[in-house]
């Protein structure tokens, strides 16, 4: 989850080590230099992965979000659309939009083209759904896991 560590220095305040994710810059505070803890390589690695996967995974979860409101901006639109068609006569024909051109089609295929639009924004939403949820907990475990490594420290 992270490429390497650019620089470890002391603050006011507390112990500072700064990491590249993906050519972004993070800062954890590691530990609070009025209390006596030091962590080890290994701490600390295992610390900046798990804060690595969490800044990771919360990006994920809000591109979840916009790829959810575009969805369901999607289905709306196509659903909108579909109710006005539903009141023009049924042998009206209508062009649809393809690229640079239109091409000539009936009511019925117009109709269909965005009942199927709509199912498929509808299976996607679910997906996503599923997808945010599990990256959420995962978001929580992460962080619990970063919680119990400072508290079984702290109790050392």
């Amino acid at each position: 989850p992270f490429s390497f560590f650019r620089k470890a220095d002391f603050t006011k305040d507390c112990f500072l080590v700064n990491l590249c994710i993906r050519n972004r810059t993070a800062e954890i505070a590691v530990a609070p230099k009025n209390e006596d803890v030091c962590y080890c390589s290994e701490e600390l690695r295992a610390f900046t992965e798990l804060q690595a996967k969490v800044i990771d995974t919360q990006q994920k979860v809000k591109l979840a979000d916009i790829q959810i409101e575009q969805l369901n901006r999607t289905k709306k639109h196509a659903h909108l659309t579909d109710t006005e068609i539903m009141t023009l006569v049924d042998e009206t024909n209508m062009y649809e939009g393809v690229g640079r051109m239109f091409i000539l089609q009936s009511k019925e295929v117009i109709h269909n083209q965005l009942l199927e639009k709509q199912k498929i924004a509808e299976e996607k939403i679910k997906e996503l759904e599923q997808k945010k949820s599990y990256l959420e907990r995962s978001v929580k475990e992460a962080e619990d896991n970063i919680r119990e490594m400072l508290m079984a420290r702290r109790a050392q």
